[in-house]
């Protein structure tokens, strides 16, 4: 299908008034389609609405991809539609345990996927990085609260990155072959560690 007959039957199926170039601006990655846009493309091109999509990230990515509409979310989670649409426009998800898990169960979200579509992923950043650097046991509940993991597994989990982190810093002190030379190296690695200490926490907790 070229660009005009995708806009024919936007126009024809769902009465959208999208010209050929706006949907050749859409295949180029140039302009985005909106929510009312996207699935009337998706039925015009007989798919999901997810299979037109990146990988998913924010809460209304998630949410079109499996189809949902705002109202029919809301009441899945048991909240009001204008408190559940303010989370999503915020990307700051404010709901309590159950309906975070209502939410993870609806959209079909990793533990990782939860915490990136709350906006959650910078706090848990912080948390990681002083959990490593001091003692890891007095972070575990805060973790907790933001990461929807089995206990035991986080503090497994937070053990071993701690370990893996101090064994690094304890490199720099070795004044062996190369000396202040190989102090520098490890140090960039100390802070390479902790710049990606958000993904190295989801591969070593298999999520």
């Amino acid at each position: 299908m070229a660009p005009g007959h995708v806009a024919y039957g936007l126009g024809a199926q769902y009465g959208l008034r999208i010209s050929a170039d706006t949907v050749a601006a859409w295949e180029r990655g140039l302009a985005l389609p909106g929510e009312k846009e996207l699935t009337a493309l998706a039925g015009v091109l007989w798919c999901a609405p997810g299979d037109l999509l990146t990988a998913a990230r924010t809460l209304r990515e998630h949410r079109v991809a499996r189809g949902l509409a705002v109202d029919e979310l809301a009441r899945l989670l048991g909240v009001a539609v204008s408190a559940y649409q303010r989370m999503e426009d915020s990307g700051r998800w404010r709901g309590n345990e159950r309906q975070s898990a209502a939410l993870s169960e609806a959209l079909e979200l990793t533990a990782a996927d939860f915490v990136t579509a709350t906006g959650r992923n910078e706090e848990l950043g912080e948390l990681l990085r002083s959990a490593v650097t001091t003692r890891w046991q007095a972070y575990t509940r805060p973790v907790a609260k933001l990461v929807p993991l089995e206990r035991r597994r986080l503090q497994d989990v937070l053990e071993q990155l701690h370990s893996e982190y101090q064994a690094l810093m304890v490199s720099t002190l070795s004044w062996s072959t190369g000396g202040p030379e190989r102090a520098g190296s490890d140090g960039e690695a100390g802070r390479a560690f902790l710049d990606g200490i958000v993904e190295r926490f989801w591969g070593t907790a298999g999520a």
